[in-house]
């Protein structure tokens, strides 16, 4: 019986954490900002590429994020995860010359 107590009890707190990383929809999508852009595909582009460093940044300034909301919808997303994608590969990814075989 106190087992089964345990067991709900713990889902649902692990419920109630993981609703809140649910995403929700963009109110700003579509809007500009306060310098009149609407971010596109190659500004998603460029900040997916330099994330990992505005990341670092954004932990000791609390005036950054890592992600523009005012943007037009998929292609930004898409140009921000193509951006982190490039900068994230591992470099076993790249093309390499064939190894020349011993003479």
């Amino acid at each position: 019986m106190k087992s089964s107590v345990t067991v709900s009890v713990l889902v649902l707190v692990l419920v109630n954490v993981l609703s809140g990383c649910a995403p929700s929809a963009n109110q700003f999508k579509g809007t500009a900002s306060e310098h009149d852009i609407v971010a596109g595909f190659w500004l998603g582009l460029w900040q997916g590429f330099i994330a990992p460093f505005v990341f670092v940044t954004s932990l000791f300034k609390s005036n950054l994020g890592i992600y523009e909301v005012h943007n037009n919808g998929a292609w930004y997303s898409f140009g921000y995860l193509f951006g982190l994608a490039c900068f994230l590969a591992p470099s076993h990814w790249s093309v390499r010359s064939p190894a020349t075989p011993p003479v």
